[in-house]
């Protein structure tokens, strides 16, 4: 076998608080330089080379993926105006289609009704693009027009398509490289968009006249703090325009009628640690906010500004749960939150006032959430509850009856969900924490100490990972896998305290909940000791890379998805996509040495020592923006001089050429990619076949 490429070394000093980093590898930056992209191309020769024994495997994997598809399927329908909208799939197109069909009751989702309208179908809207995605899709009030944004780069910048439905013409296409949020005003002839600056920050908010030349184009708002970000949402009703400007621990929020120029009014200004979002209701405004609780509470006021001191309080967290969010309707609202861990829905029924709240059932080890209930005149409203064995089921609720009833469960061909087991463990960190972990296996397989294992984890940016279905999951578990899910501290699981207590000069506890987990499989004999894996992606990848460094004993192999894992040089260098507003997160390291000095012990890159490390595959695309390819490049170069490995553990790095932070656009590229990066654990934790 082949050595991998070697690069070049061209020393790069990096000084700060009296402290220099000698960086070998910071030209490979510049995704334009010939030499770094031959470099990268080398490194996915060599990948492909050591990868060929597994060829088998990803095209059974892909196979087994493929299979559990229904191919040609069709989304749940959603009303909207005088239309009920849905998608469909088709056998061998990679994308979907978008369609709407006038009707007085929900159409059958498998059945094709007269009288169907496209709006956009992405498999012609991708032809000849090597990526296509989209920023989402808005349909206008009066039923006329689809705006959508779409990027064929994976930059994430986008261009804005507007078309009338009803004859399929583009009447606009003239809005480059706009950003997330897309609304229509209230008259059907203005679209609101965002745009981002240099740093890719959503700082703008502009409006459009379909048809116009966008030199015209008016800002809305603009955010000069480099810590905030912005974007819009209108309000279910259509009538109102909500601007959100918001930090990591700060929000500010203004309303404005749905109109081309409408008066903003600030519904409280910005207080350095008030975190708070609103939702128009009728008349009067509910508001999710942490002014006297640190999990939050749901409050009511009149439209327009106020005091939160003068919120009334209409829902308020008990210990271990959190509201998260609240949707309003006209004649109730649903409260979306956590309990337990685990997520929960409440509705909150309102008469001539506000009632009391129940709960929706949900199932254990499972996922409840909302779907698009764009309807504010509704008296029911569809969810999605899932889990890690339960393929999706679509619930519409009625909040007359308090009964919920299946629309529709998704069809999964070739599987039974009573041959597999979800439970929950507990792990126990460093410093006493208990450490939820969502396991699943085939029914039947005991702790004895000789499974293969795979540990997932994220642990950032108070996001939590739920359990949710995947065919490619029960391909590990069909073949002996523990599947585990690791709820460590840095998401938002147990509410924001966890969160709290695993960012900033506490972000190390990330690392050591995951390698608890990691322990606790290990110990209580779910996996063998020389069979466990683990994964994860972005801010997850800087947890592969940490836990690399510190207790990478523990793990036969790692896949580090798209891996932020030279987390310093970033951070300090406000002149990136996302750092300012990033330093809420990891903490300000450009002007804090201690800060400094913290992230300077954990950042992977910088941590590379001369040992043994897991069998290794970092994947990334050359267009990401959020975390540059430089930063895997980078740490997988590092590691290829320094780790001391046989050839039976290799390090490996894979670029995708034309494609953006979340990979190869396209579903069956997604399953390649997939069936890659677990044909490659699998093999190393000794899974063949």
């Amino acid at each position: 076998m082949t050595m991998p490429p070697v690069p070049k070394k061209v020393p790069h000093n990096r000084t700060f608080h009296g402290d220099t980093f000698t960086d070998p590898y910071e030209w490979m930056r510049d995704k334009t330089d010939p030499e770094v992209l031959d470099y990268l191309n080398a490194q996915n020769a060599y990948t492909d080379e050591v990868l060929t024994d597994t060829k088998d495997l990803q095209k059974a994997i892909f196979g087994e993926i493929k299979s559990r598809t229904k191919e040609d399927d069709t989304s749940v329908p959603f009303k909207k105006g005088q239309w009920w909208y849905f998608s469909r799939t088709y056998e061998g197109k990679a994308y979907s289609s978008y369609h709407r069909v006038q009707a007085d009751q929900r159409p059958d989702p498998d059945v094709v009704t007269e009288g169907e309208q496209l709006l956009f179908d992405s498999n012609a809207l991708a032809e000849g693009q090597e990526f296509f995605s989209t920023a989402g899709y808005d349909i206008s009030p009066d039923g006329t027009y689809v705006a959508l944004g779409i990027d064929v780069s994976g930059d994430e910048r986008f261009t804005l398509r507007i078309s009338n439905i009803e004859t399929g013409e583009v009447v606009d296409e003239s809005v480059l490289g706009a950003g997330y949020g897309l609304e229509w005003s209230a008259d059907s002839r203005h679209v609101f968009y965002g745009r981002v600056d240099d740093a890719w920050r959503s700082h703008q908010v502009w409006v459009h006249e379909v048809g116009g030349d966008p030199e015209q184009d008016e800002l809305v708002y603009e955010e000069a703090d480099e810590l905030f970000n912005v974007w819009v949402e209108s309000s279910r009703d259509g009538q109102w325009l909500v601007l959100h400007s918001q930090s990591r621990l700060t929000s500010e929020v203004r309303i404005m009628p749905a109109v081309k120029s409408g008066e903003q009014t600030v519904v409280s200004p910005r207080r350095q640690g008030l975190d708070y979002a609103v939702e128009p209701a009728g008349n009067e405004l509910l508001i999710v906010h942490n002014l006297h609780r640190t999990d939050f509470e749901v409050a009511t006021a009149p439209i327009g500004s106020s005091e939160p001191e003068s919120w009334r309080p209409l829902l308020v967290a008990e210990e271990g749960e959190r509201i998260e969010g609240v949707s309003a309707f006209d004649t109730f609202a649903v409260v979306s939150m956590r309990s337990g861990g685990q997520t929960q829905m409440r509705v909150i029924p309102r008469g001539e006032d506000w009632g009391e709240a129940y709960v929706v059932p949900g199932g254990e080890l499972s996922t409840v959430e909302l779907t698009s209930n764009p309807e504010s005149a509704a008296t029911s409203f569809d969810y999605v509850q899932t889990s890690i064995i339960q393929p999706p089921t679509v619930y519409s609720h009625s909040v007359t009856t308090g009964e919920s009833t299946v629309v529709k469960a998704r069809e999964v061909p070739n599987y039974d969900s009573g041959n597999y087991e979800t439970r929950r463990e507990w792990a126990t960190a460093e410093d006493g924490t208990r450490i939820p972990l969502t396991l699943a296996y085939r029914k039947g397989l005991e702790p004895d100490g000789s499974n293969p294992g795979l540990l997932y984890g994220y642990g950032s940016y108070e996001i939590s990972t739920d359990p949710s279905f995947g065919p490619g999951i029960i391909s590990l578990l069909d073949r002996g896998v523990v599947f585990t899910l690791a709820h460590i501290r840095g998401g938002g699981e147990m509410g924001r305290a966890w969160y709290d207590n695993g960012k900033m000069l506490s972000k190390k506890n990330t690392f050591t909940d995951f390698i608890a987990a990691a322990d606790f499989l290990l110990d209580s004999g779910w996996v063998a000791r020389d069979r466990l894996a683990a994964e994860g992606g972005s801010a997850g990848g800087l947890l592969m890379g940490a836990v690399a460094n510190m207790g990478g004993d523990r793990f036969r192999a790692i896949s580090a998805i798209v891996p932020f894992v030279d987390a310093l040089t970033t951070i300090l260098d406000p002149s990136l996509p996302l750092t300012v507003g990033e330093w809420e997160e990891w903490g300000d390291p450009y002007h804090d040495a201690e800060v400094y000095e913290y992230m300077k012990s954990y950042s992977p890159y910088e941590n590379v020592e001369e040992k043994e490390y897991p069998a290794i595959l970092a994947t990334t695309s050359l267009n990401d923006t959020r975390v540059f390819f430089v930063e895997p490049a980078k740490w997988i170069s590092k590691l290829q001089e320094t780790a001391t490995n046989e050839s039976d553990r290799p390090i490996l790095l894979k670029t995708e050429m034309v494609a953006g932070h979340g990979g190869r656009s396209g579903r069956y590229n997604a399953w390649e990619d997939q069936a890659l990066r677990r044909s490659f654990l699998l093999t190393q934790v000794g899974v063949r076949q």
